[in-house]
């Protein structure tokens, strides 16, 4: 289901364009995971599933935490720029690539409703990553930066891999994931193309039509700083399996199953 190289580069450069800011922005909604409270802010509410990520935020390796500050930094830029009513910002800590989504929401409490589903689902998942691990490359996979892209409900910056051997090798390990028939059998399904990237928050209050149009230009101005420079480099050395209540933390048991690139 995933695409080749090519055509997510494609698709990944056009999710990056002012012009593409501008489309996007006229069709923005605001998000359920996230309720206003009168003193605290945005709240992220249950909102449960499980994933395959890398490492949250400061539980990463030492190589990407000069990123994941300039993330933390791109976020509070955003945050003065659009306002808190308008978006809900994630914890930093939460700050992660999602290599493989698995059951969420309706379909996870559907799930979960059957006798053992959890141990099931772990044990599967620790079953791929063992059966995957003769086809490791000896080394981590390598995205960078590409800039920030607007999704219908949430705000995050887009990953490109630096090589195609590495989009591969994740396209390879997301097969051995979807395609194993008893997982499928625990109801678990891809339902989207691959397309890497850092989800930093969530729209609140959608802005009126007219003001949209000015917010395009300053975020296409805000994104200049990942235009600029050298590559901002995010490396993939881990993959884990992570649960979640909500979309601000992601969690794990110490025997829970672990890839190593």
């Amino acid at each position: 289901m995933d695409e080749n190289f090519h055509t997510y580069l494609n698709r990944a450069m056009r999710m990056t364009l002012p012009d593409t800011y501008r489309s996007q922005l006229q069709h923005i909604q605001e998000s359920p995971k996230f309720q206003p409270h009168p003193k605290k802010g945005f709240q992220a509410v249950p909102f449960p599933g499980y994933t395959i990520i890398t490492p949250p935020g400061r539980g990463e390796v030492a190589e990407n935490q000069a990123l994941y500050d300039r993330l933390q930094h791109f976020q509070e830029q955003l945050l003065q720029e659009l306002g808190s009513e308008v978006f809900a910002p994630v914890p930093a800590e939460s700050f992660h690539l999602t290599l493989a989504d698995l059951i969420w929401d309706s379909a996870y409490r559907h799930a979960s409703e059957a006798p053992g589903f959890e141990t099931q689902l772990q044990e599967r998942v620790t079953q791929i990553f063992r059966e995957y691990r003769p086809m490791r490359g000896g080394k981590s996979v390598h995205f960078q930066v590409l800039g920030l892209m607007l999704m219908t409900r949430a705000i995050a910056v887009c990953l490109v891999p630096t090589e195609e051997a590495s989009y591969e090798r994740i396209l390879k390990f997301r097969r051995a994931v979807y395609q194993n028939p008893d997982l499928i059998g625990l109801g678990i399904e891809q339902q989207y193309y691959f397309t890497p990237h850092v989800t930093l928050g969530y729209f609140g209050d959608v802005p009126p039509l007219e003001e949209r149009w000015q917010l395009s230009d300053r975020l296409a101005t805000l994104n200049q700083q990942w235009l600029e420079g050298d590559a901002h480099v995010f490396g993939v050395h881990q993959a884990e399996l992570r649960k979640f209540d909500n979309m601000a933390h992601y969690y794990r048991e110490p025997d829970w199953p672990v890839f190593e690139f």
